[in-house]
């Protein structure tokens, strides 16, 4: 059977998959800076076997595995390359070796699962028809994605596929398991910045000065109201602020205070009202203050949808892969991702890969300096995979 030979291939080449993880893992590059990785990338590939392959976007890389009458059915599996600004905390042979820059999201882990189903899917050629078209791209952690630049680069073209499968690590999830969700999954996600300006002097005097930083405590607390009085309850919303730099001291009051933060949700209409509303609130209050504002939205991601028929065939597909009790059923996730932009363009299934083990200690979450995986979870990744290609390739 197709699928105890895609298990075998999968064990055959788990400890090179683990040694493909921690070299990445060890060199890791932020976005759109992954030179070393993708000629790694590129190298891996013609050492399976794989030579129809295309830069794109920079340091992005399309390849193609085609089987028998590989323009029946088209389909196209990615993984993200580019690692966090991070300084990892872990004390692991194959610890970062470029201070500030760390694999703490798991890219490292996509890509080597990626580059194992390649190899095995490419053992497997004369046993399919179609073609699967692999998708490393660049810059997912950073604004505007490195999705949007293949995408705008033609990655999805000539040819073009009819769906695209992605996987993410999942720290909540313990290793062996999987996790999926049809329909809405994760939310848009828009960065906002915002600059109150108003007259700064000596803290002891404050008639005679324009407070910037009282004007900004009522601009964060009114803001608020754009998600507790304004959204649908039936709307999912997001709304946090993380930076807030008032660059005064106890007798100073500064000229101006600078705030950053994040919106996000799953409704595109809502999304720009959202918008107009919080930059009409906050001009308000700063002008009925004597202030002024400067109200900045930069659009990121938009929100990411399983489309539900897909996600049922690779639900069903990793039932028969796994067991039924290794899927799992995810909730909505108002994390951001930018594969989004592909599920935009065709029919997509991002599902969660889970890395946990208590027993080992792997428990940290994403974006953290002690995050890790346990490493069980890449003989899995890969062949299950493969096996949602071969299952999905064969779907009319």
């Amino acid at each position: 059977m197709l699928k105890d030979k895609i298990r075998q291939l999968a064990d055959q080449f788990k400890s090179e998959t683990i040694d493909t993880r921690r070299h990445l893992h060890a060199h890791p590059e932020l976005s759109f800076e992954e030179k070393e990785t993708v000629a790694f990338v590129e190298k891996k590939l013609r050492s399976f076997g794989i030579s129809k392959l295309s830069q794109k976007a920079n340091t992005g890389l399309v390849a193609l595995i085609e089987g028998k009458n590989p323009g029946k059915k088209i389909i196209a599996l990615r993984a993200d390359m580019d690692a966090l600004p991070i300084t990892e905390a872990n004390d692991v042979p194959y610890k970062s070796t470029n201070r500030g820059v760390m694999h703490a999201c798991g890219h490292d882990v996509h890509t080597s699962s990626l580059l194992g189903t390649a190899r095995i899917l490419n053992e497997l050629k004369d046993e399919f028809e179609g073609t699967v078209k692999l998708i490393f791209q660049p810059g997912e952690e950073r604004v505007p994605g490195g999705a949007s630049m293949m995408i705008a680069d033609e990655a999805l073209q000539n040819p073009k596929p009819t769906a695209i499968l992605g996987q993410h690590v999942m720290p909540l999830i313990p290793v062996g398991k999987v996790g999926f969700r049809k329909g809405m999954y994760m939310a848009s996600a828009d960065e906002l910045y915002i600059k109150v300006i108003g007259k700064g002097g000596h803290g002891a005097m404050p008639e005679t000065l324009v407070d910037p930083v009282l004007i900004s405590a009522h601009i964060l607390v009114a803001l608020q109201q754009v998600v507790s009085r304004k959204a649908d309850p039936k709307t999912p919303s997001v709304l946090s602020f993380g930076r807030v730099v008032a660059d005064g001291a106890t007798n100073v009051i500064p000229n101006e205070v600078n705030i950053e933060g994040t919106f996000r949700t799953l409704d595109e209409d809502w999304r720009q009202m959202a918008h107009e509303q919080m930059i009409k609130i906050a001009k308000g209050i700063a002008e009925g203050m004597g202030g002024e504002v400067e109200f900045e939205v930069r659009k990121g991601y938009p929100f990411l949808k399983n489309e539900p028929e897909l996600t049922e065939r690779a639900i069903q597909a990793a039932r028969d892969y796994l067991g039924d009790e290794n899927v799992v059923d995810l909730d909505i996730w108002m994390a951001a991702e930018d594969f989004s932009y592909y599920t935009h363009e065709m029919d997509g299934c991002f599902y969660r890969l889970g890395t946990r083990n208590e027993g080992k200690g792997i428990v940290s979450g994403v974006h953290t300096p002690t995050f890790d995986i346990d490493e069980d979870a890449l003989g899995l990744s890969t062949g299950l995979m493969a096996w949602l290609a071969l299952e999905e390739l064969k779907f009319d």
